[in-house]
């Protein structure tokens, strides 16, 4: 057994450097990066028990109708919809804004820590986590006031790259062995479900243009705001993999209503949201966007009817 657990935790720990290659290589990875293939378990039919884990944009705060004021959650995000599209038989959505993987161990405000709401029988689990943990609220912040100063500049990305080595994704590496702990105890809490990792969808045009000052981030701070956001997509997917979990692509289904577009095109809200949403979050056409994505996953992978 002792042995066993050493071969284990080694092949863990050399996973790491192939994500830190990954982040820290640039986004022209992600076409060739390689990862084991994810095994598709559960069925296309009637989901029994459904358990929704995962941050802000899973909860969809701002959204009407706001169901849990302590958590910002909204009976219109896309667990909601997911549910109501495939008439769970119970669905439990203890997704928190501003949760952390942390927070899938402990109690956050009023919400128990999130994993304790998963069961032996839970049957499918979707999991959005990891952008607080690399400080996705503050990266925000320290963007947004630094382009206020230098808009035409890169102040950002010289913020983060002044020790030499990108801060942001370092952060990505970091959050890696993270994520990679909240799959496995999901996996041992509930070890028949199916289990979807859903990315993030586009916030910033994928083109790389930007729209200061409707988003106040200098304007070539844009491509390496959306870099550090596919880097961070593409960890949620090899750590998916690594784990034969799911892994959920929202940022191409979104790709084009990002923040900068005009208020009827965009599903995600600028900083001052014109739509009811938390700013540089999904309104309600965002969540409904990944609400599909998410859809159209379940009906993939074996034993569909």
């Amino acid at each position: 057994m002792g042995s066993h657990r050493q071969a284990g935790g080694t092949a863990r720990r050399r996973r790491w450097p192939v994500v830190m290659g990954a982040a820290l290589g640039g986004c022209a990875l992600v076409a060739g990066a390689t990862a084991p293939a994810a095994a598709h378990g559960g069925k296309a039919g009637r989901i029994t028990h459904y358990v929704a884990l995962g941050d802000s944009y899973t909860s969809g705060p701002g959204i009407p109708r706001q169901v849990d004021a302590d958590c910002a959650r909204s009976d219109s995000n896309y667990p909601s919809v997911v549910a109501a599209e495939r008439k769970t038989v119970t669905f439990r959505d203890v997704s928190c804004g501003g949760a952390t993987t942390e927070e899938m161990w402990k109690p956050q405000g009023t919400n128990d820590a999130q994993l304790d709401a998963l069961r032996r029988d839970t049957d499918l689990v979707t999991v959005q986590i990891g952008g607080n943990d690399i400080g996705f609220g503050s990266i925000i912040s320290t963007c947004a006031g630094l382009g206020a100063q230098q808009p035409t500049g890169d102040p950002c990305r010289r913020h983060y790259g002044s020790s030499g080595v990108d801060r942001l994704a370092l952060n990505i590496v970091r959050t890696a062995p993270k994520v990679d702990r909240v799959l496995r105890a999901v996996r041992a809490r509930a070890p028949h479900a199916r289990v979807l990792v859903v990315g993030y969808p586009d916030l910033l045009p994928d083109d790389g243009s930007g729209c200061f000052p409707s988003v106040p981030f200098a304007s070539k701070d844009f491509p390496y705001l959306r870099d550090t956001e596919k880097r961070l997509n593409l960890m949620l997917r090899m750590v998916a993999a690594w784990n034969r979990a799911e892994y959920v692509d929202t940022y191409g289904p979104t790709r084009g209503h990002d923040m900068c577009k005009a208020p009827a095109d965009r599903w995600i809200e600028p900083l001052q949201p014109a739509s009811p949403a938390a700013p540089a979050h999904p309104n309600a056409k965002g969540e409904q966007a990944m609400a599909r994505a998410v859809l159209e996953a379940l009906g993939q992978g074996r034993g569909r009817g």
